[in-house]
Formats: C-alpha cells, sequence, structure tokens
C-alpha cells in the first residue's frame, strides 16, 4: 500500500506527487543504510536536497489560464439629478454592489419597495428625493423612477458581456408573481397585476405601474410583469419588486463566455 502524508491532499484537482514504494521484508532481517555500508558512495554521488512541497507550489488548474470576469473597477456605477419645478431626486445605483439600500424619498412605501430591489438584485441603492408629496405622491413617485432608469442606462454602458435577459417568479405567501425582462434598448412595458384596493397605507396603488412605466421608458427596457396569484394588495407589489429586483440580477450579470461581446446578433443593443 501507499502512505500520502497529509501535507499532499492538498485539493481532489491535485494529484499527489508520487511516492516510493515501500519493500516489506521478512522480520529479523537487516539492512544497513548505503551510506554507512558504502561511504564512498555518498562522496562520489551525494543526495540532492529535496525541496519541500507546498499546495502553493503544485499546479492548480492543469496549466489552463484562470477564468475571470470583466474587469469592473470600483463597479458599474450610475448616477444622476434630476431636478424639476415639483421635485428634487438624486439617485445612484452599483449595479456590481452588495445590496446596500439607502433610499429617502418622503414615501415610505416607496422606500420599502427600493430596499426590495437592493436587497434582492444584490444592487447598492442610494435615493433622495424632495416632492410636492402634501399634494400627492405622483410626480415624486415619477421622477424617482425615471432617474433610477436613467442611471441604469449610464451604469449598463454598452452592455458587453452581459445576459441581456433575466426571468424570475417570486412567491410571497399567498401571491406569486412572474417578471420577464430583456436589456433590449427598446423601452417597452406589460403590466397585468390586479391590486384589490387602492391604496396600501396612504400609498396608491395605481403608482405601481406608473413606476415601472417611468423607469422602462428612461432604461430602454422591455418587462412583462403577471400576477400568477395573490389577494393581498402589500405582498402582491412587494412580489412583484423582488421578482423584477432578481430578473435585473440575472440580465446585468456577465455572461463569462461571451468574453465581453454584446449579446445581439446585430452588435449593438441601442437606446433607440
Amino acid at each position: 500500500m501507499f502512505s500520502v502524508p497529509p501535507r499532499f491532499l492538498c485539493s481532489p484537482h491535485t494529484p499527489p506527487p508520487l511516492l516510493k514504494r515501500r519493500t516489506i521484508l521478512p522480520s529479523g532481517t537487516f539492512l544497513a543504510p548505503l551510506e554507512r555500508s558504502y561511504p564512498s558512495l555518498s562522496r562520489i554521488n551525494p543526495r540532492p536536497s529535496q525541496p519541500s512541497l507546498s499546495c502553493s507550489s503544485l499546479p492548480q488548474n492543469n496549466g489552463s489560464p484562470p477564468i475571470t470576469s470583466p474587469s469592473t473597477g470600483s463597479g458599474r456605477i450610475g448616477e444622476v439629478k434630476r431636478v424639476t419645478k415639483e421635485t428634487n431626486v438624486f439617485v445612484k445605483i452599483n449595479l456590481d454592489g452588495s445590496g446596500v439600500a439607502d433610499s429617502n424619498t418622503g414615501i415610505p412605501f416607496l422606500d420599502h419597495m427600493l430596499d426590495q430591489l437592493a436587497s434582492h438584485g444584490l444592487f447598492d441603492v442610494h435615493v433622495r428625493a424632495t416632492g410636492d408629496i402634501h399634494i400627492d405622491d405622483h410626480r415624486t413617485n415619477e421622477d424617482v423612477a425615471l432617474a433610477i432608469g436613467t442611471a441604469l442606462l449610464q451604469a449598463l454602458g454598452d452592455r458587453k458581456g452581459i445576459n441581456r435577459f433575466g426571468d424570475f417568479s417570486a412567491p410571497l405567501d399567498e401571491a406569486w408573481i412572474h417578471v420577464s425582462l430583456d436589456l433590449s434598448g427598446r423601452p417597452h412595458l406589460s403590466f397585468d397585476l390586479d391590486i384589490p384596493t387602492q391604496r396600501v397605507g396612504t400609498y396608491d396603488t395605481q403608482l405601481v405601474e406608473h413606476f415601472f412605466q417611468s423607469l422602462v421608458n428612461t432604461s430602454g427596457m422591455t418587462l412583462h410583469i403577471r400576477q400568477l396569484a395573490g389577494k393581498n394588495p402589500d405582498r402582491i407589489i412587494e412580489a412583484t419588486f423582488k421578482a423584477f429586483a432578481r430578473a435585473l440580477q440575472q440580465a446585468t450579470e456577465y455572461d463569462l463566455r461571451r468574453h465581453g461581446t454584446i449579446p445581439s446578433s446585430i452588435g449593438v443593443l441601442s437606446r433607440s
């Protein structure tokens, strides 16, 4: 049998170095060391020092170059400031973030939904907004979505190497929402939610569709939202944002097999 010292057990992909076979002799047999029996042998052919082997010195990938994702520096970041007579909005989004959520729009329910976008998409989302919410939430809701869409457009750049498509179904208790999207550069929204109440807290549920329509218009995204089940308005809307975040994460991630090429047969994904 062979005995493999523990220091050679590196990984399932690293073959152990060749070991000398042990010879089992009959009991009572004695062999003198070669150098003691033949002192001239060590002087003629001295044993070279054997360097110790470690896992770091052994090949880890059979000589193949390592596979790395495209360099993104500090991340793909979009930053937008939008100022109108009704609102003042600042948005910063990092597609290569870790899920940092930092939103204050003056609309608590919308802040909670933007937290879902960050957490489930693993995007860093920073939003600050002031607006005429003393009248209603319409303009602030719209301008936040327009700014987020523009920030996504900036962060995506030429869209080289990304998956482009994203598809996710999110269950949340009795609610079940399916979202499918394409970062095609062509804005389109298909929205099919049956929200049974006009408000969740103080938030007008009609603004959910308006939010996604505004985001689609500035980001250049094709977006389909379908309700497969659900009765509770809060869970229907929250499942929608969760599914959207996961689908967007899929679409914006890199496909290493593309080697940085644009995922289009015509070679262009444009906003127009």
